[in-house]
């Protein structure tokens, strides 16, 4: 079968909070035809391939007809008649199309849209699922779903620094009962919310925003409803945090302002003493960007001291991004990294990051974004990438639930080949 692409083009649709995206479409000559949606964060580091956005008064500015464009233009007149099967050549000859080195020219949300789509394409044209195509016959891992839980800093409007609280089930026999461990628990601490009077409203990422008295409450409300769902913390079920220490660091240098619980002003020796008091008392197995992405000896004494008990992750610090991550890994800044697509902007550069941390000994951890799309893409990724662990939201919100129950299917099809396992 010929799996010359034919045709790309692409159109502005909404994400999950209602803003503008990118989604890419591609028809091989072969004629399979395959689409993409592009996520857009939030909460996002200094160093990020840049979104192209329009500036204009549409949709406040945030408008990516631009974009759209230019994958409709430069990018289709760029690709239009080489093999879907050579993704590293299609993502290098748009990243060298482009000419920045953040992808600023044209919008790291126009040739991610394309990197994925032609994947999918490839692919479907191979007879292949998407994880069996890019991570090959031995992609049967399952990750371990981290589930954001409860919600706060720049994810929510409540008194909570700490962006994310997440359940992790490593202690169950299958990614199924996985799932199910913490959504039954997703749901008692709903009716723990609501029988104490605190909100059962949720974030952009499913989990719940309520008014808490102190960062700790928020731990002990999960730690409340783990039991209450029948579940031992700490070997059923443990808990990650992404501090997302960019949003309470106004100069991201090692100085901190726990603005919203009223904490207030700490240096970084003060934020690690607080961390160490938590993972003393709580079942912590994860802990995402513990401080901000600027403060480099933070990240090294906080590993030095805790890598060996849990997995420090860095996000903001590395986006997805090779160079970031050999500084890290030279620096022994952290034991892990998080793990985005549209961080870095195509699925290759993705690929190198993931690769990059394997050989390193590193952990690498696949995550969605606060702006979301029903697209599953990163589903079967991480089956293919072999990471172990993913975060991709709470048990409610359908582009959340899209990826749970894409890899509930993958689970099916492997027919008891898969395997689920913390480490």
């Amino acid at each position: 079968m010929n799996s010359t692409i034919k045709n790309i083009s692409a159109l502005e649709i909404l994400d999950s909070r209602g803003n503008p995206t990118v989604r890419t479409y591609v028809i091989l000559e072969d004629g399979t035809k395959s689409f993409a949606s592009v996520p857009s964060g939030a909460s996002t580091g200094q160093n990020e391939a840049v979104e192209l956005r329009d500036g204009e008064k549409r949709y406040n500015g945030t408008g990516v007809q631009n974009a759209v464009n230019n994958v409709n233009t430069e990018i289709a007149s760029a690709l239009v008649g080489k093999d879907a099967s050579n993704q590293k050549d299609i993502d290098y000859t748009m990243i060298e199309l482009d000419g920045t080195n953040n992808k600023s020219r044209l919008g790291a949300n126009a040739i991610l849209g394309v990197s994925m789509a032609v994947a999918k394409a490839a692919a479907s044209s191979s007879k292949l699922p998407l994880y069996a195509y890019l991570g090959g016959a031995n992609a049967v891992r399952i990750p371990v779903p981290c589930m954001n839980i409860l919600n706060g800093g720049e994810h929510a409007d409540n008194s909570v620094d700490f962006q994310e609280f997440m359940l992790v089930p490593h202690g169950a026999p299958s990614f199924k009962e996985g799932l199910r461990y913490v959504a039954e628990t997703f749901h008692i601490l709903k009716g723990i919310l609501k029988s104490k009077g605190m909100a059962t409203s949720v974030g952009d990422e499913g989990g719940f925003a309520p008014n808490c008295a102190s960062n700790e409450e928020a731990i002990e409300l999960i730690i409340e409803a783990i039991k209450k769902a029948n579940y031992k913390p700490g070997i059923d079920m443990s808990i990650a945090i992404d501090s997302a220490a960019n949003s309470f660091s106004p100069n991201l240098d090692g100085n901190y302002d726990l603005i919203w619980s009223g904490l207030g002003k700490m240096k970084t020796a003060d934020l690690i003493e607080k961390s160490a008091e938590w993972l003393e008392k709580y079942p912590i197995i994860l802990w995402e960007d513990p401080v901000s992405e600027g403060d480099w000896e933070g990240y090294i004494t906080f590993t030095k001291r805790f890598g060996d008990k849990i997995e420090v992750v860095g996000d903001d610090n590395f986006v997805t991004n090779t160079k970031y991550i050999k500084k890290g890994i030279e620096m022994g800044a952290c034991n892990s990294a998080l793990i985005k697509l549209n961080q870095i902007g195509s699925v290759t550069e993705t690929i190198e990051a993931v690769r990059m941390c394997r050989e390193a000994g590193w952990r690498y951890f696949l995550s969605h974004r606060s702006g979301e799309t029903e697209d599953t893409f990163l589903a079967d990724f991480a089956v293919a990438m072999d990471g172990g662990h993913l975060k991709t939201g709470s048990a409610c919100r359908g582009e959340r639930i899209a990826k749970y129950n894409r890899l509930l299917e993958i689970e099916h099809e492997l027919k008891g080949r898969s395997e689920y396992r913390w480490k």
